[in-house]
């Protein structure tokens, strides 16, 4: 479908990689009318990304985007699991998870989540424009208006909100003014398909060496992917496409010995440039993604970073776009994302800091491979890289007495007894409905607290367990917790997350 002059959306969404097509299935699924301009014509399978971790694999399985197993986790796996990682290219880094939750790790290429999140998209009605570069970004009392080029001619939009999805050169981000912090370059990166004259010459696996890194990993058709880090400095000129005979020659330089390599694919090159915008909304412009915080790939952060942006905006802009939306509501994505971000680039920064060479930083990594051996170091770190150590800014007026501190904190996954039966968390949320879970015999209380927001908030009565030590919880779609007694009442949290209204049919 194109788009045509004065078309109009409740909200465009630029840039169709995973993170922008994913921001689109769900708007769409919260019945937004969505648009998604992208300028390329088809997805691309050139390898990026392929982890997910654990806090983005829990919040895509609660909005319905994992199926679902026909037992709950726990039982379908076979208890707790523990994902082997590394930090900093050091190994002995576990990624753990409850027993109730998925797996903590899930590979999976980039472009097959992109395919798989258009395709819900589409289904779900947004209108999906390839071929569409946008060109201009004009921000109005209103709304804002959208000026792209087709593939028959200049096309424009009227909307009421603008996601920027559209990478780190975000088209968006420039034309909505929003400045950045920036690290500059200080390494310099090759990345290749090739298959190796000698298959043996390189094994699968992190190399260190004095002069920097090699990672080799072999693919299903005996090709081998490299990406190299040489610590000695920045490219001079990174637009230059890299050759077959630099990345031949970088990698038997880092290797100590003549590495021969042909068939040459997917060539790039990357850097520890570091970005985080100043902030992720200005006005009706939110940025997600790439567009927002750029770092070095270490650690696969990236695309979980940018997945949990999108299901963090998502449900909060579906509620202003249908009018149930706090006053306090689109200004807590900044508030609770950009931190996070930052967090990401810092660590990212730490570990290329322990990977780059020389003698005085053999006894750093010594001492980490020591604390990566400790469990407590383990949980940490763990936790750091795969978000689940993340704990929500507190959004609730505050009052004299103690407070709860599990507001902010993650729901995970438990099994749950209601009339209709047995069900669980994830379960209760995959239709996207905030969540009011009433434990016990005072729920009634807090079920008449909740009476004008029964429209928006999906009410379910549960017998009490010890897995949810609580008598009321308000839950968000991404699965975080957005009151439990103990703060502010129930309808302050209210009050702050949605408006007061007595409307029924919400999705």
């Amino acid at each position: 479908m194109q788009g045509e002059r004065g078309a109009r959306a409740q909200v465009a969404v630029v840039g169709g990689g995973p993170v922008g097509m994913l921001v689109a299935a769900e708007l769409a699924a919260f019945g937004v009318d969505t648009v998604l301009l992208e300028s390329r014509s088809g997805v691309s399978d050139r390898p990026k990304a392929t982890t997910l971790h654990a806090r983005a694999v829990q919040c895509l399985a609660r909005r319905g985007h994992l199926p679902a197993p026909a037992a709950p986790y726990a039982a379908a796996r076979g208890g707790r699991a523990a994902s082997p990682f590394h930090f900093a290219g050091l190994p002995g880094l576990f990624i753990t998870a409850p027993e109730t939750e998925p797996e903590p790790i899930l590979k999976c290429p980039q472009a097959r989540l992109e395919r798989e999140f258009e395709e819900r998209a589409r289904a779900a009605g947004a209108r999906i424009l390839r071929e569409h570069r946008v060109t201009g970004l004009v921000r109005e009392a209103d709304g804002v208006r959208i000026e792209a080029e087709g593939p028959h001619g200049p096309v424009a939009y009227e909307v009421g909100y603008v996601v920027g999805a559209d990478g780190a050169r975000s088209t968006v981000r420039e034309h909505a003014g929003i400045g950045s912090e920036t690290h500059p370059a200080t390494v310099s990166a090759l990345m290749g398909a090739v298959r190796l004259a000698e298959p043996d010459a390189l094994p699968a696996g992190w190399h260190r060496t004095p002069r920097g890194w090699i990672v080799a990993k072999a693919d299903a058709e005996g090709r081998t992917h490299v990406r190299t880090l040489n610590c000695a400095g920045a490219f001079a000129d990174r637009h230059l496409p890299p050759t077959l005979e630099e990345l031949r020659a970088e990698v038997s330089w880092i290797a100590g010995r003549e590495i021969a390599m042909d068939e040459p694919r997917w060539l790039g090159r990357f850097s520890d440039f570091a970005r985080l915008a100043r902030t992720f909304r200005e006005g009706r412009v939110f940025l997600v993604g790439d567009a927002a915080h750029v770092h070095f790939p270490i650690g696969g952060q990236g695309l979980s970073t940018g997945v949990l942006d999108a299901l963090n905006l998502a449900w909060k802009l579906a509620l202003a776009v249908r009018g149930e939306a706090g006053p306090e509501l689109l200004g807590t994505y900044d508030a609770e994302r950009r931190p996070v971000a930052r967090r990401v680039i810092e660590n990212t920064r730490a570990q290329l800091a322990l990977m780059r060479p020389g003698p005085e930083l053999d006894a750093l990594r010594g001492v980490f491979s020591g604390l990566l051996a400790q469990e407590g170091a383990q949980g940490h770190l763990g936790g750091l890289i795969s978000a689940q150590d993340t704990v929500l800014p507190a959004v609730l007026p505050t009052r004299p007495g103690p407070s709860c501190p599990s507001a902010g904190t993650f729901l995970h996954n438990a099994v749950l007894t209601t009339s209709t039966g047995e069900t669980d968390v994830i379960r209760l949320l995959r239709g996207g409905r905030p969540l009011l879970l009433l434990l016990g015999d005072k729920g009634a209380v807090h079920r008449e607290e909740a009476r004008g927001w029964e429209g928006i908030v999906r009410v379910v009565h549960a017998r009490p367990t010890p897995e949810v030590p609580y008598e009321a919880l308000l839950v968000r779609p991404d699965g975080y917790i957005a009151w439990a007694p103990g703060g502010a009442g129930l309808g302050a949290a209210l009050s702050v997350y949605f408006a007061g209204s007595a409307r029924t049919g919400c999705a």
